[in-house]
């Protein structure tokens, strides 16, 4: 494929696995007490809503050109929580923290099913189009919620692993967290967090197809 069919197959599938992470985060949220995102007008599955030019647009578009369409990095505007307004903020933002990475492990089961789909039914030249955009889509969504589940702040597995840790431990780990993204970016651009993502990614993507009998 070239860069402009690669955009293309890739665009959908990339802007709702970041874009849908963000808003379960915020639906999670008003569930659990905090209406803080509900109010800024973030409780939405319009991807539109989400959508950072940067985060969304033109990073995960250059990455994947720059890599042959091996490699995507990309977010969205992160949704407001106020972890505080919760109704029980050490045990609910386990579940908040979770909602991302679990919405991108739906999602890449519904691109597997298509991507499955896509095997039954006669050869054509959208049914290779539908089978690219499903395989991105599984791969976008395994590497989100593969990347956000790392122990962390403030990723979302950073944060779950506060909510499980005792309050001593718990009020020490999250003190990581303002130097989180400056951890996150000296792995990327060392390779480190390719290395520590690649083995993970794997033993998804073989439980995917195990599991799809793909």
């Amino acid at each position: 494929m070239n860069a402009i069919q690669t955009l293309a197959i890739s665009a959908l599938p990339v802007i709702f696995a970041i874009t849908l992470h963000e808003a379960a985060h915020g639906y999670a949220a008003r569930h659990f007490g905090d209406l803080t995102a509900w109010q800024a007008g973030r409780i939405s599955l319009n991807p539109l809503r989400h959508v950072d030019l940067v985060g969304t647009v033109i990073v995960p578009a250059v990455i994947l050109l720059l890599s042959a369409g091996n490699f995507l990095f990309g977010w969205a505007k992160p949704v407001p929580v106020d972890f505080g307004r919760l109704r029980n903020p050490k045990k609910d933002m386990f579940w908040v923290a979770a909602a991302g990475p679990g919405v991108n492990l739906l999602m890449a089961l519904g691109w597997g099913l298509l991507l499955k789909m896509t095997v039954t039914m006669p050869p054509h030249g959208y049914t290779q189009a539908m089978a690219e955009m499903a395989r991105v889509g599984i791969n976008i969504n395994g590497v989100l919620m593969v990347l956000n589940l790392l122990p962390l702040p403030p990723l979302d597995g950073g944060r779950i692993a506060v909510s499980l840790l005792p309050h001593r431990l718990a009020y020490r780990f999250a003190q990581l967290e303002p130097y989180g993204m400056v951890i996150l970016l000296a792995l990327l651009f060392t390779g480190v967090l390719e290395r520590i993502l690649g083995p993970l990614l794997g033993v998804f993507l073989m439980l995917m197809k195990s599991f799809l009998n793909l």
